[in-house]
């Protein structure tokens, strides 16, 4: 046999072998179990080399986004707020929670002008996602030789996407926040708004710029949002109805006070601001300083009782104009007739009310204008605080006409602060708009004695019933307050047909808790005022429909039956329309 001859191959199965039991089925099985090792090796070692670069990308994604702290690159934010994202600014909220002013994840856009390969191109793509960008001013910015520019702040997550879908060389995105306001302009005075960059520029928002961005905390606020509204629409109502320029009004808890309600008409929505020196920016609650008029009656009798030169029973000369020099005042619906204290304060008498003072004295009535807040600025935690113009030298020309509320221009914030130290037993409390938190009485001054305050409490009560504040009346809630109504200075004198006229409230007289202010600027006359453009026909029915929401609101019970009143004398005008001669 040849050496090269082939041997044969050994045959896998003889013949009358089992297929499924032999020696050839246990060779068949190890080959295949040699092929499902070596691919179940290759198998977990293409899943660790992608879990590995799956890992690696993860992990720079956790950087990029979450861990880099370095402030000088900006980066992507996501789309939306979710639980648990910390903003740099802190909320401000009224007193009951609400939130007043809060702060949402947004993003910028930027460039690196160096970057951007085509600067028209690029500005023209934006335009198209952007239709109100300013191509000029975008332009610009690209071609300044600048490092860096913003090109939009605060872009919308659909407005993102849509940037990031153009692809532009040399665009980023800029993670920060953006204040918002849910309330729009029901606050805007008191709450203030911050500025592109998030400072605070007006209100609380720049009162405690530092606090809100160093601490978690929210600032809670006295104001009390449903107080707010109310408020807020009686004074709209009054503006509309009267064609009036503006309008200012107030609620302050006596025992603390808090303002549970602070509103200046017109307004601005602090999400869009105005630009420039717009008129609604302009806070008349604290900034504007005003003569009050016949408001000031209440603190000139107070002032009189104080000094014990005068009591309830003594009267006054009123028979004729008072005669001062080349000054002459008068009444404007003169009685001509000797007045008690009570019908000096009831039928709002200019002459009276000026005798009242001269017996009291220069001296004291500047001390205790003094002592009841009216020559000192507000302390209210708001920069927008106007200071009170004070005669200097005070002579007696002006202790005249301060006593019936001109010469000496103070604001509404100080108004209503002294108003209510008249009613709280003598108590004098600078108005806060920070929540004092357990709703007991806060400490404060006293100014005048508990007897005084018990005597201002009923002759408020008796301008409501009897004079010149009948409009205000609200069934059963004991309303008391005082008109004034000032002709507002001019140049070289005032303007006899522009007017400020305010009505300054309290209830209930019995157990005083709130005072309430409504300010009416420059009103006009009306079919139903019979031409009128007083106090009584204007501020103090818009005062009368405040209460009689503001009262079931906090939990006050009407009474049951009507008080007995003791009726002043009846003014003797001559008007034939009822209390027409009672809206002083």
């Amino acid at each position: 046999m040849s050496l090269f001859a082939r041997k044969p191959p050994t045959p896998l199965m003889h013949a009358g072998e089992d297929l499924q039991n032999g020696p050839a089925a246990l060779y068949l099985d190890g080959v295949r179990m040699r092929a499902l090792e070596t691919s179940r090796g290759r198998l977990v070692a293409t899943v660790a080399v992608f879990t590995v670069i799956f890992g690696v990308i993860g992990a720079r994604m956790v950087d990029v986004a979450v861990l880099d702290s370095n402030p000088a690159r900006p980066r992507a934010l996501p789309h939306a707020r979710i639980d648990g994202v910390e903003m740099e600014r802190g909320d401000i909220v009224d007193r009951n929670g609400i939130i007043l002013a809060t702060s949402l994840p947004t993003v910028s856009l930027y460039a690196r002008p160096h970057e951007v390969p085509d600067a028209q191109e690029a500005v023209d793509k934006l335009a198209r996602v952007l239709p109100d960008l300013d191509k000029a001013e975008v332009r610009a910015r690209l071609g300044n030789g600048k490092s860096f520019a913003y090109l939009r702040r605060n872009l919308t997550p659909r407005q993102q996407y849509d940037v990031n879908a153009l692809g532009i060389p040399g665009l980023y995105f800029e993670k920060g926040e953006r204040r918002v306001y849910p309330h729009g302009s029901l606050v805007a005075h008191a709450v203030g708004m911050t500025d592109i960059d998030n400072k605070g520029i007006a209100g609380i928002e720049k009162r405690f710029d530092a606090g809100l961005r160093s601490s978690a905390e929210p600032v809670r606020l006295s104001l009390d949002i449903r107080v707010q509204t109310l408020v807020r629409n009686e004074l709209q109502k009054a503006v509309e109805t009267f064609r009036a320029q503006g309008a200012t009004g107030m609620v302050m808890d006596i025992h603390t006070g808090e303002m549970l309600a602070m509103v200046s008409l017109p307004d601005f929505d602090p999400n869009d601001p105005p630009a420039g020196a717009n008129d609604a920016l302009f806070n008349r609650a604290t900034k504007g300083a005003y003569e009050m008029g016949s408001t000031f009656k209440l603190f000139n009798t107070a002032m009189a009782l104080e000094s014990g030169r005068v009591n309830l029973h003594s009267s006054f000369d009123a028979t004729r104009p008072l005669k001062y020099g080349s000054h002459e005042i008068h009444d404007d619906h003169a009685l001509n007739r000797w007045m008690t204290v009570p019908e000096i304060l009831v039928h709002s008498s200019n002459i009276g009310s000026a005798r009242m003072a001269l017996e009291a004295g220069t001296e004291f009535q500047r001390s205790f204008m003094g002592r009841i807040g009216m020559l000192q600025t507000p302390t209210i935690e708001l920069p927008e605080v106007g200071a009170p113009m004070v005669p200097s030298p005070w002579r007696e020309i002006n202790t005249i006409t301060i006593s019936f509320g001109h010469g000496l221009s103070v604001t509404p914030i100080q108004l209503v602060s002294g108003a209510a130290a008249l009613v709280n037993g003598g108590i004098f409390r600078p108005a806060t708009l920070l929540a004092a938190g357990d709703g007991r009485a806060i400490p404060g001054e006293r100014v005048l004695k508990p007897r005084t305050s018990d005597q201002m409490r009923a002759l408020m009560r008796m301008v409501v019933t009897d004079g010149t504040g009948k409009k205000a009346e609200v069934a059963g809630y004991d309303v008391g307050g005082k008109t004034g109504t000032a002709e507002k200075a001019a140049h070289g004198g005032y303007k006899k047909k522009a007017v400020l006229s305010s009505f300054v409230a309290a209830f209930p007289m019995d157990a005083p808790r709130y005072v309430v202010v409504a300010m009416i600027d420059e009103p006009q006359g009306t079919k139903e005022t019979y031409g009128f453009i007083t106090a009584g026909w204007t501020a103090a029915p818009a005062a009368g429909r405040i209460i009689a929401q503001l009262a079931p609101m906090m939990g006050i019970a009407p009474k049951a039956t009507p008080e007995p009143t003791i009726a002043a004398r009846p003014a003797t005008s001559g008007h034939g329309r009822g209390d027409l001669a009672a809206t002083r």
